[in-house]
Parts: structure tokens; C-alpha cells; sequence
């Protein structure tokens, strides 16, 4: 039997590593402690493919300087792919989704998943809090629904001063679809502002966390505890997003608390991780900013490591 002091050091380590990335849901315990990760399965649904638009939707007071950290990460996604620029990239962090792709056969036809790619859409302000400061994930997919619908990924960020149903005490942010039929659904994504909230939960590893080991948190590259935390979550439900877009793509588990591309590789951002230790990353000189991914405009950028099913091994950039 366990005794009283283990016991509690166990479940804290069980809490810590369940705030690392959340997609749809709470992962299961069992999923939470597993020294590798487990291979995705494929559930024969559809991915992603063409041209696929994000159209961010602001719901409260957010900077331009905020929003530029946010639309730059996006513009990364292929840009340095192009140009050869500075590595490790954004970009090449990207590409690791597309081998998904590769893995994936059309039902039909028998041959490989067409690619697809993103670009960014348009950019919608809702700056006067139209739905109030307190919002049900009805409301999400009602401010989800003001973007285009048509070969679109949507995505929410809700300002710091907004609370969201199941923010900080389940989840960081979720993605899901909506739609009558599966040829007409869109995907969108909801992240939220945890900088004033739950930092401790949502802002990890810029921020120490409430429960587990109580190492020194990371300078965020972007100097915004807030915005770089939701770079971390926005980038993990992304990837989750193209690879299990309608729930049943590529995860392991139950759908409706699946382990996906990012959350399949909890808390790992460089080689090395660990419980309370995010990896071996590049650090900036100038700023002291932690990070492992180059992006536009000199941005750096701190994203998750993604399960590589080429390897069945999660894939850092460092």
C-alpha cells in the first residue's frame, strides 16, 4: 500500500501533466503517464485538403502588437519553408502534419490524402464584448460562425478579461466542426487569454505551474506571457485540428477525449523533457527569450513537440 506521503506527490505529478496541452477534452490518467506515446490510429474520416483559409476572430481588447505575435505565427507556417531562411523554422515544425497525409489513402480511390494548405483569411474584431464577459462554448461557435465557413478554419481568442465555460478548470482551448453534413462542416478552433486567469495552468512554461515540480519558468520569446502561452495551445489544437478535423481522423482513445498529434507528446518541447522541464531549447541573448522555432518578420516562437507517425516518436525542432 502507498503510503500517505506518496500518494498526494503522485496525484500532483497525474495534475501536472494533464495541464500540459488540452484538444477536446480531459485526457484519461492512464494516458497521462505513459513513457511513450502511444501510435495514432486512423478512423478512416476525412483531413483537411486544398486551400483552407484562418480567419481569426478577436472577442475583446487585444493590441495590435498582441495580434501581429498571433497572425505571424500563422504567415510562419509556410515562409520559411520557401525561402530557406533561418531553421529550426516554423515551417519545418509544420511539415511534420503532412506526413499524416501521406499515411492516408481516399476510401475510393486508394491513393494518398490530397495536401492541403493555409493561408490566412480575414481578421474580425469584436471589441465590444457583444456577448458579455462570461461565454458557453454555445456562444464560441456562435462567434465562430461570423468568419467564412467555406474551406475555413475559424478560430476564437478570447481576451483576458473573458471567462469561457470550462477555462483554466478543464481545458486551455478545444476545436471542434460544425455542420449539417460532412461535406459542408468547418472546423474552428477556440484559445483563450490565461495570462490573468490561470497562467499556472494555461501559461506553462512561461509561467510556474500550480501543481508538480517548481522549476524556473521560461522567458516567453514574444515578451507576453499571455500571447506566447496561447501561441503553445493555438499550435497543439491546430495540428489536432488537420489530423482529426471532424473526430475521426487520427487520434488514440476515446473521441471524446482523444490524444492527437500535439497532445499525444504532453510537455515536451526540446529533446530531454520531462515532469516540470520543458526540454532543452534555444534561448535568445538578446531578450532571454526561450524558444525553438524561427518565424516571420524575426519572431520566435516556443511550440509543442508533435507525434511523428513516420516514427511513432514525438518530433522536437531542438
Amino acid at each position: 500500500m502507498a503510503s500517505s506521503s506518496v500518494f498526494p506527490l503522485f496525484l500532483q505529478l497525474i495534475l501536472f501533466f494533464s495541464l500540459f496541452n488540452f484538444s477536446l477534452s480531459t485526457r484519461r490518467l492512464t494516458e497521462l503517464v505513459q513513457e511513450q506515446p502511444i501510435p495514432l490510429k486512423y478512423h478512416n474520416g476525412p483531413l483537411l485538403s486544398g486551400k483552407i483559409s484562418i480567419n481569426l476572430i478577436w472577442y475583446g481588447k487585444f493590441k495590435p502588437s498582441q495580434r501581429a505575435i498571433i497572425s505571424d505565427f500563422f504567415n510562419s507556417l509556410y515562409s520559411f519553408e520557401t525561402h530557406h531562411q533561418n531553421q529550426p523554422s516554423v515551417a519545418k515544425w509544420w511539415k511534420t502534419t503532412e506526413k499524416y497525409y501521406h499515411l492516408t489513402s481516399n476510401p475510393k480511390t486508394k491513393k494518398p490524402t490530397s495536401s492541403f494548405v493555409l493561408k490566412m483569411g480575414n481578421q474580425i474584431l469584436v471589441e465590444n464584448y457583444s456577448f458579455g464577459k462570461s461565454l458557453t462554448s454555445k456562444q464560441i461557435l456562435g462567434l465562430a460562425m461570423k468568419g467564412e465557413q467555406k474551406n475555413a478554419i475559424n478560430l476564437v481568442l478570447t481576451a483576458s478579461d473573458v471567462a469561457v465555460e470550462g477555462f483554466c478548470s478543464s481545458r486551455c482551448g478545444t476545436h471542434g466542426s460544425w455542420g449539417a453534413k460532412k461535406n459542408n462542416k468547418f472546423a474552428y478552433i477556440w484559445v483563450g487569454n490565461s495570462e490573468t486567469q490561470c497562467p499556472g495552468q494555461c501559461a506553462w512554461p512561461f509561467h510556474q505551474p500550480i501543481y508538480g515540480p517548481q522549476s524556473p519558468p521560461l522567458v516567453p520569446p514574444n515578451n507576453d506571457v499571455g500571447l506566447d502561452g496561447m501561441v503553445v495551445n493555438l499550435a497543439s489544437l491546430l495540428a489536432g485540428t488537420v489530423t482529426n478535423p471532424f473526430r475521426d481522423g487520427y487520434y488514440q482513445g476515446s473521441a471524446d477525449a482523444p490524444l492527437e498529434a500535439a497532445s499525444a507528446c504532453p510537455g515536451v518541447y526540446g529533446k530531454g523533457a520531462y515532469p516540470g522541464y520543458a526540454g532543452d531549447v534555444l534561448v535568445d541573448l538578446s531578450s532571454g527569450g526561450s524558444y525553438n522555432a524561427h518565424g516571420v518578420n524575426g519572431r520566435k516562437y516556443l511550440l509543442p513537440a508533435l507525434f511523428d507517425p513516420s516514427t511513432s516518436s514525438c518530433s522536437t525542432l531542438v
